[in-house]
């Protein structure tokens, strides 16, 4: 019996052993976990505090789309930390153009279990225009995605800084018009790579007698007569899509379809006459005059802008100050004098 009690108690001694031992383990182990999670968590948000106040770091759960940010995301979309977030109501925020492309390259994503990124404009909850930067990538178990995570950054004076860069490319700096390039790149565009039928007409406008006036009152009266000319010019087109200087003393206008034919020839007189007008340089009064090449839309766009050209120095041909039109070879050109 001693030797029966002693197995029993050493039987029972050796359960209250492994006991006590697993219990040890476990609180080891939360412990470990905890501490890997704090150390999660500082490392998060040093890396939010390197990004700036403008960018934070972001998750979305697959399984029911759970989203969870770092207050720099909430920052960016004016949304208070520990506010509830459910995303169909966060892609409110998103411009149509921007949510559309958004979901396209995230469901793209979530197929492959790959990454993206891109610049999404949102309008914020306290109603604030702003780009932000999206980066992400799709996280996996056994090959099914489960979880995206990344990261969320305000480049709104980026972008800006961007579109600054383009107008100042695509714009004349004398006149401040669209230069050769903008034009070539929206008549182009509108006439040829999209619809033919967006370019209703281009018009080609030239200077008569610039050259008199650099050589007999010096290139800044020159510059004055380029400046007066294309502010005349664009506003009398105000309603055109597109008014460019294309060269020294050369503009193009770019009209959208449809293009009444008795409307063009109306235009044309009145830029005749708006550009024929005297423009005044220290008490002298310049006066120069203008020749105007009309082709209505069709066709390629080489084919529009030589029939275009062609109108033009028919204009020049007959005495300058007119108005040609060139409606390509089904109809002979007109003339407005």
């Amino acid at each position: 019996m001693p030797d029966a009690a002693r197995n029993r108690s050493g039987t029972r001694y050796g359960a209250d052993i492994a006991d006590d031992g697993g219990a040890a383990h476990l609180a080891a182990e939360l412990a470990l976990r905890a501490a890997i999670i704090r150390e999660q968590e500082a490392l998060l948000s040093r890396r939010e505090r390197a990004l700036g106040a403008a960018a934070g770091l972001w998750t979305c759960r697959l399984s029911d789309q759970t989203l969870d940010w770092t207050g720099g995301v909430h920052g960016l979309f004016g949304i208070p930390p520990g506010a509830p977030l459910h995303r169909a109501r966060i892609l409110e925020l998103y411009e149509p153009a921007s949510r559309r492309l958004l979901e396209t390259i995230r469901e793209r994503a979530i197929l492959g279990c790959g990454t993206f990124r891109l610049d999404s404009e949102i309008v914020t909850a306290q109603g604030r225009r702003r780009w932000i930067r999206i980066s992400a990538a799709v996280e996996a178990e056994g090959g099914r995605p489960t979880r995206i995570a990344g990261m969320k950054q305000d480049v709104t004076e980026e972008i800006a800084r961007l579109a600054e860069l383009t107008r100042r490319a695509d714009r004349d700096p004398l006149t401040g018009l669209a230069n050769r390039r903008a034009f070539e790149e929206r008549f182009h565009a509108g006439a040829y790579l999209a619809r033919p039928a967006q370019v209703g007409a281009l018009i080609l406008v030239d200077l008569d007698d610039f050259k008199r006036i650099n050589d007999t009152h010096g290139h800044a009266a020159g510059d004055l007569c380029i400046r007066r000319a294309a502010a005349r010019l664009a506003a009398v087109c105000r309603h055109a899509s597109l008014v460019a200087r294309i060269g020294g003393d050369e503009f193009a206008v770019l009209l959208q379809a449809p293009a009444d034919p008795r409307g063009l020839v109306e235009l044309g007189r009145r830029i005749v006459a708006v550009l024929g007008r005297p423009i005044v340089h220290r008490s002298h009064a310049m006066q120069v005059g203008a020749s105007v090449g009309i082709a209505p839309g069709g066709g390629s766009p080489a084919e529009l802008f030589s029939r275009a050209d062609a109108a033009l120095y028919a204009a020049k041909d007959g005495g300058r100050n007119a108005v040609r039109i060139d409606y390509g070879p089904r109809r002979s050109a007109a003339g407005a004098p």
